[in-house]
């Protein structure tokens, strides 16, 4: 197609393109007349109150005087008191001649009305029946604010993992929308049941208490319930209710009370009594929403239980595999500190202890296994079980050492773990004048110190090779005496591989822990301890370090009393510098 093809034709718009029209100009449009409807050709007009008898609507039209001139069928049947040709107000319904139409109640049915002038003084009454679509808009309200209400209780229910703040939860949170009163009764434990309720009030919030009962003294209704039943006869339930001094017993008339078990894993963790006061009756949708909601709170129940005994167990392994403090002996003053890296578990890689022997002198140990957290925990447990059963037929430390390192590499083959550890291992005997004798081997851990009473700060020259690797090690032995007065610590590499400083990847070093040790040789075994954990910590800066352990123990003197806890630090001086001893 051209130009040429298009010029002179109709652009569509009513104007037509002529060649000899002035650039620019443009004509007004034009609208074409619609056709005249086309006559019925001889069909019969038909009558209008035939069309409108099928109206959703009912209609009543009344003239100036107000007497009914036409009254459809639907109309007929939602308002059969109005007749034709009879006065609209001899009908008897208010609602027709009210100033204000609208919604109106009559024989059970919600009717809407609507009213609308016509010409000579006239005017028709539209009356339609809206019973059955405010019911549904009535449900889906209703429906709505049972979601609304059930996904406000799984927030709240997802919080505790307590169940005693998740039973106080439950109660709460079905007071007002469920019951003007709820009862919580946790599943018995040890012969007894914890109860919680929840009561209206008129200020902003329910009222919250809770108790206890023995198991046998619960409401039969209760123990039915909490057998996964939903008791049927709900008569005697207040009742009840009011003996177990639940319900107050001058407000129990008229209150209506259901009980409903609350799903656990296996049984049922709970059982939830609510009872409204008179005119709050529960229909069949009130109970569902209480199912509903016992539904969520039994979840929330069972989680809250299964983490408190989760924890409960956590405690107790936990308890069991921390380092145990060293067993009283005479002539020794032990002195402990201990910080895991993860500090949330309390258990970590290192340990110490110590076991008394029959002779009167004891056997004492601190090592560092590889690994932390809770696999290095477990394999601590190992060691300090081995030790505990080792120590009673041998003594000697090389040898026990040796004994130890057959027992581990026995048990890390057969469950192929690959770990091992460094220790020093040592027994001390106490003599009459006070002091100790140190007989200690070491399976590759760093070197002990001995804090002399003249302020020296003695390096013990003891190596050996990892415990738990090779079947026959290399184990060193040294023997140390300590005077009354003179300690003799031990510690892990937490202590002088710990990093911090300035820019926070400095190692502590054995330099700085010399340092810090400077002017303590008077210093109680407790407090000395107590200072390498506070200047290894106060170098790290509360970041991130492995296990931490410190073992120190002081020959008392003749009399096994201490000295004070506290003294002061004085300064480094040059004459004390760190040697190593002769064995």
């Amino acid at each position: 197609m051209t130009a040429a093809d298009v010029r002179g034709a109709d652009p569509g718009d009513g104007r037509v393109s002529k060649p000899g029209a002035r650039r620019g100009r443009v004509r007004p449009a034009v609208t074409p007349a619609l056709p005249p409807l086309a006559p019925d050709r001889g069909l019969p007009t038909p009558d209008w109150s035939e069309v409108v008898e099928h109206f959703r609507e009912g209609l009543i039209v009344s003239d100036a005087d107000g007497v009914v001139r036409h009254l459809s069928p639907v109309a007929e049947r939602l308002v059969p008191e109005v007749v034709t040709g009879e006065v609209l107000a001899a009908a008897g319904v208010p609602a027709l001649l009210a100033d204000d139409p609208g919604e109106f109640t009559h024989h059970g049915r919600r009717l809407r009305l609507r009213r609308v002038p016509l010409s000579a003084g006239r005017r028709c009454s539209y009356v339609e029946d809206v019973t059955e679509s405010i019911s549904r808009a009535d449900a889906l309200l209703a429906e709505r604010a049972r979601s609304a209400f059930l996904a406000v209780v799984g927030e709240k229910l997802g919080n505790p993992l307590h169940p005693d703040r998740a039973a106080a939860a439950v109660v709460r949170l079905a007071v007002p929308t469920v019951a003007d009163v709820s009862v919580l009764v946790l599943a018995p434990r040890s012969g007894r049941a914890r109860w919680w309720r929840a009561v209206r009030a008129d200020d902003d919030g329910p009222a919250v208490d809770s108790g206890v009962l023995a198991a046998t003294a619960l409401p039969s209704a209760m123990e039915e319930g909490l057998g996964g039943a939903e008791p049927h006869a709900v008569d005697w339930l207040v009742e009840q209710a009011v003996e177990a001094g639940w319900l107050p017993g001058p407000e129990a008339a008229g209150v209506t009370a259901r009980v409903v078990p609350l799903p656990g894993r296996e049984s049922p963790a709970g059982v939830l009594l609510v009872a409204r006061r008179a005119g709050r009756w529960f229909d069949e949708a009130d109970l569902d929403l209480v199912r509903a909601f016992a539904a969520r709170a039994g979840a929330a129940l069972t989680t809250a239980v299964l983490y408190r005994d989760q924890a409960e167990v956590a405690d107790t392994l936990q308890a069991s595999l921390l380092p145990v403090e060293p067993a009283a002996a005479a002539g020794v003053q032990w002195g402990t500190a201990y910080r895991p890296a993860q500090a949330g578990l309390r258990i970590g890689g290192d340990f110490y202890g110590s076991h008394r022997l029959l002779d009167g002198g004891s056997v004492f140990f601190l090592g560092d296994v590889s690994g932390k957290g809770v696999e290095a925990a477990v394999f601590t447990g190992q060691l300090r079980q081995c030790l505990h059963a080792l120590h009673r037929v041998e003594s000697q430390p090389a040898r026990l050492l040796k004994l130890l390192n057959d027992a581990l590499l026995e048990t890390t083959q057969a469950h192929g773990q690959g770990r091992f550890a460094t220790m020093v291992l040592g027994v001390a005997r106490p003599h009459r004048d006070g002091s100790l004798t140190l007989t200690m081997a070491g399976g590759g851990h760093l070197p002990p110190l001995v804090l002399r009473a003249s302020g020296e700060i003695e390096v013990v020259p003891l190596s050996g090779m990892l415990i738990g690797v090779v079947p026959d090690p290399r184990i060193g032995e040294v023997t140390v005496q300590l005077a009354p007065g003179e300690t003799c610590l031990l510690y892990s590499d937490g202590v002088t591989e710990a990093r911090g400083g300035r820019r926070g990847d400095e190692q502590f070093g054995a330099e700085r822990l010399f340092h810090a040790l400077t002017g303590c040789h008077r210093m109680p075994a407790p407090a000395l301890a107590e200072r390498v954990e506070q200047v290894t910590c106060d170098w790290l800066a509360h970041g991130d370090h492995d296990d931490i352990a410190v073992l120190a123990l002081r020959a008392t003197g003749p009399g096994g009393r201490s000295g004070r806890h506290l003294h002061a630090v004085p300064g480094p001086s040059g004459a004390d510098r760190p040697r190593e001893t002769d064995a």
